[in-house]
């Protein structure tokens, strides 16, 4: 297939959706990004500033163009990711289950930053457990209270073994798809 004809197909899209990886420092955000968008897995150094990646599918029936971002999760960077934040209609948030302070920095920290940022109005959140579950600090059933608490979809994934990785994006850009105000601005969106 020649290239004009593969990004005349990738430039045909419903709907651009910004989804945003949020998280402390090594979670597996940018394990996680990599692993939905190139189908690998590479042990990553911590991201710096922010990064994104693009994707195309088909969910629902529709064709969508994902712009995924990928913030900085070290306090030096807090204040700049959140200026990112603006235009996101969904977010996931991203703990580490063998670091039980990556999981309560979500309500300390996170959910703090985006209730702080009023242009943001984001319906759909998804909370993601990451890395080995046998060493677990964080048990399954925290993360779905805090989920349900917050109102977020709840997953448990693994980018090192390729467990629930589609599942996370996917479920979370249906739920998009289900709320028609973030459809209108999603289609709305021309820069990000």
């Amino acid at each position: 297939m020649s290239s004009a004809t593969t990004s005349s197909r990738e430039a045909e899209f419903e709907y651009l959706f910004k989804l945003l990886l949020i998280g402390d420092s090594g979670v597996g955000k940018s394990t996680l990004l990599l692993s939905f968008t190139s189908d690998t897995f590479e042990d990553l150094s911590p991201t710096i500033g922010v990064d994104f990646k693009i994707k195309h599918v088909t969910l629902g029936g529709k064709k969508l163009k994902l712009a995924i971002w990928d913030t900085a999760g070290q306090e030096r960077f807090r204040t700049l990711t959140s200026s990112y934040y603006r235009g996101a209609q969904g977010i996931i948030l991203v703990y580490d289950v063998t670091r039980r302070e990556t999981f309560t920095n979500l309500s300390d920290i996170w959910l703090k930053k985006l209730t702080c940022t009023p242009q943001i109005k984001i319906a759909s959140r998804c909370l993601l457990e990451t890395k080995s579950i046998s060493e677990r600090t964080v048990s399954k059933k925290e993360g779905m209270d805090f989920a349900r608490e917050y109102g977020c979809l709840f997953l448990e994934c693994s980018a090192k073994a390729r467990v629930n990785v589609e599942q996370c994006f996917e479920e979370l850009v249906l739920k998009i798809l289900e709320t028609p105000s973030l459809l209108t601005e999603g289609s709305a969106v021309t820069s990000f």
